[in-house]
């Protein structure tokens, strides 16, 4: 209740009503090749596009590595440890790509994963005493959200905490990424409808907000995997026969 009242409030407070985004936008259609399991994140340099996928019922995380050529996937790697297998929305930096790997249960435990971009070894890990579902990354620091994003965390690179803050927005974030000297971070709303956000930093205030639609076979396209690259926002909705969609990103009046 707490959230839905502050998510009211916060989309009161716009003097514009939010772009929207609907699958008849995209730009660009990819179908991924071959099949993935159930779709948790995503990242791209322009030439890769890396997907984090969970197959619940193997008890297995992925790490898919697929080309924007044509959908084929180049190389996937399992990752898990234990109960943990549930791997989340990830982010990439110019080196590396940061993935949460949790148990799949909220109130639970999580490590975050460094892998080389190149090799997709693992460099670095550390252990965080909750689920955490998505990433992001800064020069500075790395931010995590936890189930549904109700709490951000922020490490530094090492995994020293520095600090935790309750979300404010009322948008379960499934995947966070880095833009400019922001968050943009994608999740669904009270009542089934979906947004991606863009925050403030350092305090994770909402800034502005694109609502979104569904594609034609009825996944919300903010449900799991979104990045933005180069002025355009990329969705990883469906699971299985995983399809990406790009889009322009909408214009809007800062507030």
């Amino acid at each position: 209740m707490r959230l839905l009242l502050l998510g009211l409030s916060l989309a009161a407070a716009f003097a514009q009503t939010p772009p929207v985004l609907n699958s008849s936008g995209a730009s660009r259609i990819l179908e991924l090749q071959p099949t993935t399991h159930h779709v948790q994140g995503i990242d791209t340099d322009g030439v890769h596009l890396w997907v984090t996928s969970v197959d619940t019922a193997a008890r297995k995380g992925f790490l898919h590595e697929f080309l924007l050529e044509n959908g084929r996937e180049l190389r996937r790697v399992e990752l898990q440890e234990g109960d943990r297998f549930h791997a989340g929305g990830i982010a990439a930096d110019r080196e590396s790509i940061w993935i949460p790997v949790a148990e799949y249960r909220a109130n639970s435990s999580a490590v975050i994963e460094k892998r080389n971009r190149q090799t997709l070894a693992l460099e670095l890990e550390f252990s965080v005493p909750d689920h955490i579902g998505c990433i992001a990354v800064t020069p500075e620091f790395v931010i995590g959200g936890n189930w549904d994003s109700r709490d951000f965390y922020v490490w530094d690179h090492q995994g020293k905490l520095i600090r935790k803050v309750a979300s404010q927005s009322g948008n379960a974030y499934q995947d966070m990424k880095l833009d400019s000297d922001r968050i943009v971070a994608s999740g669904g709303l009270p009542g089934g409808s979906g947004a991606i956000d863009w925050l403030e930093l350092p305090s994770m205030h909402l800034l502005n907000r694109v609502t979104a639609g569904k594609t034609d076979r009825g996944a919300s396209l903010t449900r799991e995997g979104m990045t933005v690259f180069k002025g355009e926002i990329w969705l990883l909705p469906e699971d299985e026969h995983s399809r990406l969609f790009i889009f322009p990103r909408p214009a809007w009046k800062s507030p």
